[in-house]
């Protein structure tokens, strides 16, 4: 049956449809409404290439979960993979990575969304105010995903579809405004201008594999999960090439006066004043879908952490009506708003990025590794073509973008890797005391 229990205790009820929304919905976020002013700024119209070259380099990538997707299905995402390829020390490792990084990053974006409003209502700049939405946001979020997958994708979807409306709209209504004298370009970018563009370009793909995390509720993940990242990086990708295309054909060289908000002034050619605002809004109800969608499958990975005890163990309780693992989610949901409010945390959400190219790159080696377990091949599995070819361009690519870290995000990401593994044999430590008779 299509919703049959897992060993877990979960249902499988998300299909092609919801897992490539979901996809979608945690990648484009709000670094689509700024990052093609970059882009365009430093490399014209031949920026269309940074953004074709990225989606080459994140292609490589994407084939790899696809790979190790489709074989390891049990709840965790990452953490499953990492952790069937190379045990538990290395997979609690990346489930902290995971789960650290995006705590920041929704508790980042759930301030985007009240500094939104703000503009359009400067109530929301008040302190108790911004507490009082982080609260109901997020509280909706949580008590939607507590009564199942289902209801949390089905969310998903419904506000992933109404944040590319607008995205839609003006790649078909802002082509006619194009201007063909905008698209030409007189030299060629150099070689570096061309890397630094791609290196702020890449982190622009990232977070697919948000999605994954809740891998142990997807129905038939040996055909869903290849299927659901090829349809996700295809349309992806014709997103923001067109984007991009037609921005720089609209605003041409005035771009720079509008830097900081290239698709509200293209909104507001194309439709007036009012653009500005809907563009606003959409940002807002882009950063609030990252959020819903993290509450969606973050939570997975501390359930999967609990089971195998590495987390608390009343993190891997399921609910016993809606199959959900309510106390993960709750508990994850209320990190969130804790960072929220508290603040604080803006400087430590630049680690994410790092936190995530040291995630891929597990998953990546997994994946080779995993391979030369023949016996555990199944003939439905998917298996990337050309052998390692791919797998070594993801690592190549993972590395590159890892020297653009300054020295304190390095310094600040092995800090924190070594605090992981310090607990991680206190627990242990623990464990094996208060398995010794006294």
């Amino acid at each position: 049956m299509s919703t049959s229990q897992t060993d877990e205790g979960l249902k499988r009820v998300i299909g092609v449809s919801g897992l490539s929304l979901a996809m979608i919905n945690f990648t484009i976020g709000a670094g689509i409404f700024v990052l093609p002013a970059i882009v365009s700024m430093n490399m014209g119209t031949f920026g269309i290439f940074a953004y074709l070259f990225c989606g080459i380099l994140m292609a490589c990538v994407m084939l790899c979960y696809a790979e190790i997707g489709s074989r390891v299905t049990s709840s965790g995402g990452a953490y499953a993979y990492v952790k069937a390829a190379f045990g538990s020390f290395t997979g609690n490792i990346i489930n902290w990575l995971n789960f650290f990084g995006n705590v920041l990053s929704s508790a980042a974006l759930m301030n985007i969304v009240a500094d939104s409003l703000a503009v359009l209502f400067p109530v929301f700049s008040n302190a108790l105010v911004r507490a009082l939405l982080f609260f109901i946001l997020i509280g909706f979020m949580m008590v939607m995903n507590v009564r199942g997958a289902k209801e949390g994708i089905g969310f998903v979807k419904l506000i992933t579809i109404i944040k590319l409306l607008p995205l839609f709209a003006i790649i078909i209504f802002g082509l006619s405004y194009v201007k063909s004298s905008n698209l030409h370009w007189e030299h060629l970018p150099s070689v570096k201008i061309f890397g630094d563009t791609t290196l702020i370009l890449f982190f622009a793909f990232i977070g697919f594999e948000g999605a994954l995390g809740v891998s142990g509720e997807i129905k038939n993940p040996k055909r869903t999960v290849p299927f659901s990242i090829l349809i996700g990086g295809l349309l992806l990708l014709a997103i923001y090439v067109l984007l991009q295309l037609v921005i720089q054909g609209v605003l041409g060289p005035q771009i720079t006066a509008v830097k900081d908000a290239p698709l509200a002034a293209v909104a507001g050619k194309i439709i007036g004043p009012a653009g500005a605002t809907i563009l606003l809004i959409t940002a807002a109800v882009s950063c609030f879908g990252n959020v819903s969608a993290d509450i969606l499958s973050t939570p997975r990975s501390l359930f999967a952490g609990a089971i195998d005890g590495m987390f608390p163990r009343f993190l891997g309780k399921v609910h016993p009506k809606f199959a959900s693992p309510y106390m993960a989610i709750v508990v994850y949901a209320s990190m969130i708003f804790i960072f929220s409010v508290s603040g604080g945390f803006k400087q430590l959400a630049i680690l994410s990025s790092a936190f995530v190219l040291l995630i891929y790159l597990s998953v990546i080696l997994s994946t080779i590794k995993l391979r030369r377990k023949k016996q555990e091949l199944s003939e439905k599995s998917f298996r990337v073509p050309g052998g390692l070819i791919i797998p070594f361009i993801g690592i190549a690519a993972i590395f590159w973008l890892l020297t653009s870290l300054s020295k304190i995000e390095i310094f600040s990401a092995a800090i924190f890797i070594i605090m992981i593994v310090v607990l991680y044999f206190l627990t242990k430590g623990f464990k094996k005391r208060k398995m010794l008779p006294i």
